[in-house]
């Protein structure tokens, strides 16, 4: 059973759009329909995409947006993506929020692999790779990556929606942080609300697959955590399992 209504992070947007194209992954051309409620006729504007992911069943031309106005004035956009609409209702697309709403899950202990923490570091080096946390849980160390996931099919939400040798690196460091004898932890940050549970995309990205079920199989701990887009609130709505096929036996 899912929570009741958890309050995670307020993400104000600006301005409402349709977008028209695509033409890189960090790129779109809006059309803004209002901005800050009030009717608004700006046409082929650019806006800045702040996710690495190919998001095509989110961002396709015709789609609604919600933009924030960028704080920097000398930006070559001056607009950023914030929610793409779906049939589940608006889907946060912008990973530049991804490190508080982690912070957020670690700090309420969403999870019993994060209760009873002593000690939390952000961006910790590890091997050849950045990880995003280090905790530590008395004589313990448990190091922890965060991804987050927009795709889902048939109400299961799945990772990655293109390619990722680092994603990979990632998962991989993970492994090596087991062996070592420390803990690991993957969180796995799922912002469609009808997931019912959570696998690897195997048809995108084999590799990363075959490297998170060895990492299931060497101790790797899996978080997948569910969230949605109200408005202008991010909503913690609770923890869901692995797909079946992906349990340990």
């Amino acid at each position: 059973m899912m929570p009741e209504k958890e309050v995670v992070i307020e993400i104000p947007w600006d301005a409402e759009a349709k977008l028209m194209s695509r033409p890189n992954r960090f790129l779109g051309i809006v059309d803004i329909r209002s901005i800050s409620g009030s009717p608004a006729d700006v046409q082929e504007e650019k806006v800045h995409i702040h996710d690495p992911g190919r998001l095509e069943d989110l961002l396709y031309a015709g789609n609604d947006l919600l933009l924030k106005k960028a704080a920097n004035t000398n930006r070559k956009t001056g607009w950023d993506v914030i929610a793409a609409k779906a049939d589940d209702g608006w889907i946060l697309i912008n990973s530049a929020f991804h490190r508080k709403i982690a912070e957020w899950a670690i700090r309420n202990e969403v999870s019993p692999f994060l209760e009873g923490l002593d000690s939390v570091a952000a961006e910790q080096k590890f091997g050849d790779s950045r990880l995003d946390f280090l905790l530590g849980k008395g004589n313990k160390k448990i190091w922890v990556e965060v991804k987050g996931c927009t795709l889902i099919n048939d109400r299961k939400a799945i990772f990655p929606d293109a390619p990722t040798s680092r994603g990979r690196r990632h998962i991989e460091e993970l492994i090596k942080a087991v062996s070592g004898g420390d803990e690991a932890l993957l969180i796995v940050l799922i912002f469609r609300p009808n997931a019912q549970c959570f696998a690897p995309n195997e048809v995108i990205d084999p590799d990363l697959a075959a490297a998170f079920r060895d990492a299931i199989d060497a101790g790797v701990n899996v978080c997948p955590l569910v969230f949605n887009y109200e408005g202008r609130e991010i909503i913690y709505r609770g923890n869901i399992p692995l797909c079946d096929g992906w349990k340990l036996l």
